[in-house]
């Protein structure tokens, strides 16, 4: 239910206005914040003892697949966490599974686990461990779905992939989707971070007006310092927003002082602003924590409280 608050919210509102004939006002932070979703590594037992204690209840908490780690890293998380009240997204990543049968065993334990959604992506690395080269091809496998995992999130990229044409990652979208009406599969997208709304707003705009209407969430980076940022900016290929932090000095430091909150009210306001019948609704926000998961819970309870 939280995760469709602020689609929810959208919507009321606007049959509110066009009731009353009143403008309706922009989203507060508080309002884009209900809902969320965040990454914790499951290699961190501190960070999970954290999230286990901090988060609430019905909270997306997904547990991302490190580059070198073993898969099944995330079992016993993900199945402390369903105790806990919590839903564990577990990333699946196409190009570090190693075979056929390491990919049905993950599948088979994350199910013994509790795990009724997961997050696949293609993963990064040049040459694949094993035999499967992109999402698609694991969604296309039904070992998730023999385990009884039928929702699946993809991932979306505002900024592009530089390793990937806009028109290539166009048309893997739609195979994904493609797939899931044929097959059955609750889909959903969960997009790169970006240092600046407007590449997310314009990316939306696209999506939808092209029909696709499954939920989003939008990735935003939890507040950090200005290098940590860099540094995962360069590392995930977001160029654009990274000349952000390089060419804008006072938008930069706004940022490190005030975390993303500059780019959530730009969303609000944008979101609340698409004079059509469906705005530009998403499922809510999700949070990259590279500055540490406490501090960027700590950064959402004050925005919430506000």
């Amino acid at each position: 239910m939280k995760m469709r608050y602020v689609q929810y919210a959208e919507h009321h509102t606007q049959r509110q206005a066009c009731m009353t004939g009143i403008a309706p006002a922009p989203l507060s932070v508080a309002n884009m914040l209900s809902g969320y979703s965040i990454e914790v590594n499951p290699g961190q037992a501190k960070v999970l003892d954290a999230a286990a204690e901090r988060l609430d209840h019905g909270t997306e908490v997904f547990l991302p697949w490190i580059p070198g780690a073993n898969p099944m890293d995330a079992i016993a998380p993900a199945a402390r966490f369903r105790r806990s009240g919590l839903i564990p997204v577990p990333h699946v990543g196409a190009r570090h599974i190693e075979s056929a049968s390491q990919l049905q065993q993950f599948a088979d334990r994350l199910a013994d686990a509790g795990v009724n959604r997961i997050l696949v992506i293609g993963g990064d690395r040049a040459k694949p461990a094993g035999p499967y080269d992109s999402s698609l091809a694991v969604m296309q496998t039904g070992a998730f779905q023999k385990a009884g995992i039928t929702r699946m999130a993809v991932a979306g990229f505002p900024e592009g992939n530089p390793n990937i044409s806009e028109a290539a990652l166009d048309e893997a979208l739609e195979a994904k989707l493609k797939f899931a009406r044929e097959t059955g599969l609750q889909l959903s997208i969960v997009t790169q971070f970006c240092f600046k709304a407007d590449p997310i707003i314009q990316w939306l705009r696209r999506i939808r007006n092209r029909g696709i209407e499954i939920p989003v969430r939008v990735g935003l980076a939890g507040p950090a310092g200005l290098m940590t940022l860099a540094r995962y900016a360069v590392r995930c290929g977001i160029g654009n927003s990274l000349h952000v932090l390089t060419e804008h000095p006072s938008f930069a430091r706004l940022l490190t002082e005030k975390g993303p909150e500059p780019i959530i009210r730009e969303l609000a306001t944008s979101l609340r602003g698409e004079n059509k019948a469906d705005p530009l609704s998403i499922a809510g926000l999700h949070f990259y924590v590279f500055g540490g998961f406490n501090k960027t819970v700590d950064w959402i309870n004050a925005q919430r409280a506000r």
